[in-house]
């Protein structure tokens, strides 16, 4: 985006870490760089969760937990708000009590931040918000491929009728088109389900599943490797609901499901993602009521910051 150096974080040397406003990796706002290639947005919404309430306070919860980030990433060996500009875009606000309202203003916010140019970094919220932000995708990238790191499928229908719940959003994404069903998947899925009707329909949506046994069976190596070849140079989307890790490392979540992968394991597939053309990503289902320690916040922190080291490194790569 912009020809300048990118601005950067407060210098921790100057500024204790536990000081300032907590703007995610206490990067500048958007206001006060004016544009950006990666916008850290957040958006506190929770009006579609089926069990647990409080991931409207999720982002916050993880911005604050990302006081600790370092300039640095060993393991990309990359300097990510070196590399291109990385900004806080603030909260898109939406209506908890209207969902149909708060997707059609979350999709508008999208739509606006992507025409300058940037890419997300959305923290969540819970999955509803999904929907939304893949539309947006698909009128700028057309169908995107998938990602979709989750303990649930998040494919049913309705509940109670209603067609946007945080059980929902990939069901609908893929009736709109909003998706390349040829490279979807899940990863991380356990636990129990309705029927198993509710995979044999995740199957006929073009979902490919890896579920948390499969991650250690075969170890993050090979497990990136599978979904790299299924995703090709496809546009990618990625959504990581938190409750994707075993809630040994994530309790601060909704509907935690025992026999999760690791924080380690979940950061170390993402990183063997590095290749793939990472259009925008989303952390969601941060619920900080049910935290300990701050023990979900840190783990989505990193991996919203792996994240985005990816999709600074594509943007540093693609102006060389």
């Amino acid at each position: 985006m912009s020809s300048t150096e990118p601005r950067g974080p407060i210098d921790s040397s100057r500024t204790p870490r536990y000081a300032g406003p907590a703007t995610f990796a206490r990067l500048p706002r958007l206001d006060e760089v004016g544009t950006t290639d990666v916008a850290v947005v957040g958006v506190p919404f929770d009006a579609g969760v089926s069990y647990r309430p409080g991931a409207r306070f999720g982002g916050n919860a993880i911005r604050e937990a990302s006081r600790l980030l370092r300039p640095y990433n060993p393991a990309q060996d990359a300097s990510p708000f070196a590399l291109a500009q990385v900004a806080d875009a603030g909260d898109i606000a939406a209506n908890p009590f209207d969902i149909h309202e708060a997707v059609e203003t979350i999709q508008a916010a999208a739509d606006d931040l992507l025409d300058t140019g940037a890419r997300l970094m959305t923290l969540g919220g819970d999955h509803t918000i999904s929907l939304p932000l893949l539309r947006a995708m698909a009128r700028k990238h057309g169908p995107v491929a998938l990602l979709h790191f989750d303990a649930h499928l998040d494919t049913w229908d309705t509940y109670f009728g209603a067609e946007y719940t945080h059980g929902t959003p990939f069901r609908r994404a893929v009736e709109e088109g909003v998706l390349d069903t040829s490279a979807l998947s899940h990863v991380g899925t356990r636990g129990p389900l309705y029927g198993k009707q509710d995979l044999t329909d995740d199957e006929k949506m073009g979902f490919g599943i890896v579920t948390s046994a499969d991650v250690y069976r075969r170890g993050a190596d090979e497990v990136a490797q599978q979904l790299r070849e299924r995703i090709g140079d496809r546009p990618l989307y990625i959504s990581i609901d938190i409750d994707v890790l075993d809630p040994a490392h994530a309790p601060g979540t909704g509907t935690p499901e025992a026999g999760g992968i690791t924080s380690r394991e979940l950061l170390e597939i993402l990183r063997g993602l590095a290749s793939c053309n990472l259009v925008s990503a989303d952390v969601v289902e941060v619920a900080p009521a049910y935290d300990h320690a701050e023990i979900t916040s840190v783990a989505a922190s990193h991996t919203a910051y792996e994240l985005t080291t990816i999709m600074t490194r594509q943007i540093a790569a693609g102006r060389a």
